[in-house]
């Protein structure tokens, strides 16, 4: 008798086990840490919004089954690795990134927890992954090829100024996707008869100096070379290149919302949204190593009318029929 119940308990047990299991996982908090080059603002929110609403689509709702950790580097490159180390030390499951600059932190912090990329240069030529269909390791995600589309900017730029022939590359030293992004510009620069000028800036507090520096050089328009880092202060970008008569080509629609007199580039919105895909198969036991990285899907061309006008250029029927928006 006393062996029969023994077995009956184990039976019991075997037959509840999967039930258990079920319900473990369906207690499971995730702790997801979010880690951003850039500083907290409304048009960096949006996208982490972006983020945050797929995943709730996907199932997983704040406060009951996830858990977000924000780190913002204030466009300071050198607070990533201690931003990156914090965020592994409080155990989160997974790690999203906005940058290379912020992935290559978190790679360097951790080579065990799954990083996703929800935006990034070429991950390959910055040293992330091994390649695009293959990553290894453990990041993978959506990368938005701002520095490839940075020669695009620049034929944009000379179809709506053709008068310019001397053009300033804003970046940031401290920005790897900066150095590509003015490689990129200087291989159709020739072509179009262009000779480029890089100009850095690390933060809000060299740009005076920066574009002070451009007036003097002479230059007759100028490219943001960074995304990121400068939001925050695109406003003061947008104000500084009206002041000095300097038409500014941006990677991104929410510079030309600010002033910008164009953008060209990857509808980051989406970008993130295809992060939580990422992050949702992982979270379901994928592999970053097996998942192949995504490329930009969609791009959108913005042009500010009224900064165009500030700044007495006319901007060409072609160019305004190619425009996926127009401010007034």
């Amino acid at each position: 008798m006393e062996r029969r119940a023994v077995l009956v308990t184990i039976a019991a047990g075997l037959l509840t086990a999967p039930f258990a299991t079920e319900a473990q996982q369906a207690r499971k908090v995730w702790r997801i840490g979010l880690l951003d080059y850039g500083a907290s603002n409304p048009s960096s929110e949006a996208r982490w919004k972006a983020l945050r609403e797929r995943l709730r689509e996907l199932g997983y709702v704040e406060g009951q089954n996830v858990v977000f950790e924000p780190r913002w580097g204030d466009g300071q490159a050198a607070r990533l690795p201690s931003l990156a180390a914090e965020l592994v030390k409080v155990n989160v499951d997974i790690l999203v990134t906005a940058t290379s600059e912020a992935a290559l932190a978190a790679r360097q912090a951790t080579s065990s927890i799954p990083i996703v990329m929800a935006t990034s240069a070429d991950p390959v030529r910055v040293g992330l992954v091994a390649s695009l269909g293959r990553p290894g390791g453990n990041v993978t995600g959506v990368i938005s090829l701002n520095s490839d589309l940075a020669g695009k900017r620049l034929e944009l730029l000379k179809q709506v100024i053709p008068r310019a022939s001397r053009v300033a590359i804003l970046s940031d030293s401290d920005n790897r996707s900066s150095e590509l992004t003015l490689r990129a510009i200087e291989s159709v620069a020739k072509p179009l008869g262009v000779v480029v000028q890089g100009v850095d800036a690390r933060n809000q507090k060299g740009f005076d100096g920066a574009f002070l520096a451009m007036k003097r050089a002479r230059v007759d328009a100028v490219i943001l070379g960074v995304n990121s880092p400068s939001m925050a202060d695109r406003r003061r970008l947008a104000e500084l290149a009206i002041s000095h008569r300097l038409p500014m080509m941006t990677p991104a629609r929410e510079y030309a919302e600010a002033g910008g007199l164009a953008s060209y580039g990857t509808d980051y919105p989406d970008e993130f949204r295809r992060a939580a895909m990422y992050v949702d198969k992982i979270l379901k036991g994928a592999k970053p190593a097996d998942l192949p990285i995504e490329q930009p899907t969609k791009f959108e061309l913005v042009i500010n009318f009224k900064t165009a006008k500030a700044l007495g250029i006319t901007i060409p029927p072609s160019v305004i029929q190619r425009a996926d928006e127009v401010i007034q």
